[in-house]
């Protein structure tokens, strides 16, 4: 393992959805999540029993799992008291509840050994309209963006089988200077420069969407008088 951010990661809960309806009009999502006792298979396409209804946005090779950090749930309980009950593993709708990780700890393009399996962080969960129907609350997604609390997606590098209780094992970190919540900054409307957006062009690991984003950037910039 290098250094020792994530010694003490733990995955406390494995999570799944069906495609249910949501909210008052009913859309479709499989945002609504429920723990898992047993080992689950996950694969490059996510884990076995889960679905996503709208995989333009969630879901997909770059978008496969889901991570959550434990520690923010006491953040969202303190600020947003009145949803209480719904501040628990899984309420986020995440794949995995982590314990011992959050945004200041996980980087961009780290690969990390969770039970048999070998997974790699490509970007943070951007809040979508079903955050707010979830809770009823619209309000909801902003405080995302300005809290920093997103999570964080996973590629999967190697099909394997994971479980509650396992602990995550940190193979390789590529990019050091580029921890989740330096990225959250950004697109919460932080100042950026040429040289961050050129970085992130090839940076490795990071979703090739964000990539792309960053080389169009670079290229308006060139093209400015």
């Amino acid at each position: 393992m290098q250094g020792n951010a994530i010694d003490d990661a733990t995955v406390v809960s494995v999570l799944v959805g069906r495609i249910a309806p949501l909210g008052p009009k009913g859309v479709p999502s499989g945002f609504v999540k429920g723990p898992v006792a047993e080992p689950v298979a996950v694969t490059t396409l996510g884990l076995a029993g889960d679905q996503q209804a709208d995989p333009k946005v969630h879901g997909g090779l770059e978008k496969a799992v889901y991570g959550y950090a434990l520690s923010s749930y006491a953040v969202w309980r303190t600020a947003f008291p009145e949803h209480g009950t719904l501040w628990v593993p899984g309420g986020l709708g995440e794949n995995l509840t982590i314990d011992g990780i959050d945004e200041e700890t996980v980087h961009i393009g780290d690969v990390v050994r969770i039970g048999t399996a070998t997974l790699q962080v490509t970007q943070p969960r951007q809040p979508c309209f079903k955050f707010a129907l979830r809770f009823d609350d619209k309000r909801l997604p902003k405080a995302m963006t300005r809290n920093g609390r997103s999570g964080w997606y996973y590629r999967v590098i190697e099909s394997g089988i994971l479980a509650a209780g396992d602990r995550l094992d940190l193979l390789e970190r590529p990019n050091p200077a580029w921890p989740m919540t330096r990225f959250n900054r950004l697109l919460s409307g932080g100042a950026s420069s040429v040289e961050d957006m050129a970085e992130l062009s090839v940076l490795p690991g990071l979703a090739s969407a964000w990539q792309q984003t960053a080389r169009d950037a670079v290229a308006r910039a060139g093209s400015t008088p």
